[in-house]
């Protein structure tokens, strides 16, 4: 008997939230799933689509690491005016090289597609290209500039807390793009696309599932900073996946994978800002 199980015949439970969960982990970071386990994982565009569920349970890892360095970076730096914001690059650039920019690429092109040409077949073409235009370029040095400013706000007003925010964020925006995958059709060349397995629609036990990740790190933030004001952040990033959903279906009449990967960054920076407005002159 082979030491890995085959991937047909791991059919528990476990086994197939640990195989969706890994392949999710795989596809979205750059986090090795490689040789046996690798083996054991499998793939196929159907399990591909339903590790969507789990899109959030990776923010759960994107965030733990992340806020781990953004912790450590303010504990050991010198209590200076600088170390917030030398903690929230350090953080950022932790994130991107989790992540491979999978997301901040996503971004980039969707703006110099949607930014470099009104027709829709254009636009679609333009975002294939992997060379980067100057809306993109514009969006991505923008978007990280907010971070990393938001991020530094947020540490000068509570530390630790800006350490959940950090957290919380990675799992929120992570969820948001599957509002859209389950609310719209898939648009451009499925056969070259970043998003083909993701095509179909999204099942409603897959979004429940994405939820549920969310709701449970909800409950570990509000618990240890019951007075913080999530909602805010909630609501700031649903705002901006409807935002995003909007432009999407008036510009390309459905979602892409650079649409998705937009989604997230968008999500993460109005998360980090609905908290921010909603905080007290006291905190």
């Amino acid at each position: 008997m082979p030491p890995w199980p085959a991937p047909e015949r791991a059919v528990n439970p476990l086994s197939r939230f640990l195989r969706h969960y890994l392949l999710a982990l795989q596809f979205f970071t750059r986090v090795p799933v490689t040789g046996r386990l690798a083996d054991w994982v499998g793939f196929s565009p159907a399990m591909l689509r339903a590790s969507a569920a789990h899109f959030p349970g990776v923010g759960w890892l994107v965030g733990v690491v992340v806020g781990a360095v953004f912790f450590g970076l303010l504990w050991g730096l010198p209590p200076v005016a600088a170390a917030p914001w030398v903690a929230a690059v350090g953080a950022t650039v932790a994130g991107v090289c989790m992540t491979g920019a999978f997301h901040e690429d996503g971004l980039a092109d969707l703006c110099d597609g949607l930014g470099g040409s009104a027709d829709r077949a254009r636009a679609l073409e333009i975002m294939k290209d992997s060379r980067i235009g100057s809306f993109g370029a514009i969006a991505l040095v923008l978007a990280l500039l907010a971070k990393v400013a938001l991020l530094a706000l947020l540490a000068q007003t509570d530390a630790l807390r800006a350490v959940a925010v950090l957290f919380m964020a990675q799992v929120v925006s992570r969820g948001t793009p599957l509002l859209l995958i389950f609310s719209m059709a898939h648009v451009g060349d499925a056969a070259g696309s970043k998003s083909k397995p993701l095509a179909d629609s999204l099942s409603a036990g897959a979004l429940f599932a994405g939820g549920l990740w969310t709701a449970l790190a909800l409950l570990l933030v509000a618990g240890l900073y019951p007075a913080a004001p999530w909602w805010s952040g909630l609501l700031g990033a649903v705002l901006a996946a409807a935002w995003m959903r909007r432009w999407l279906m008036r510009r390309l009449q459905g979602f892409t994978g650079d649409g998705l990967g937009a989604t997230q960054q968008l999500s993460e920076l109005l998360f980090y800002l609905g908290f921010a407005l909603a905080l007290s002159p006291a905190s």
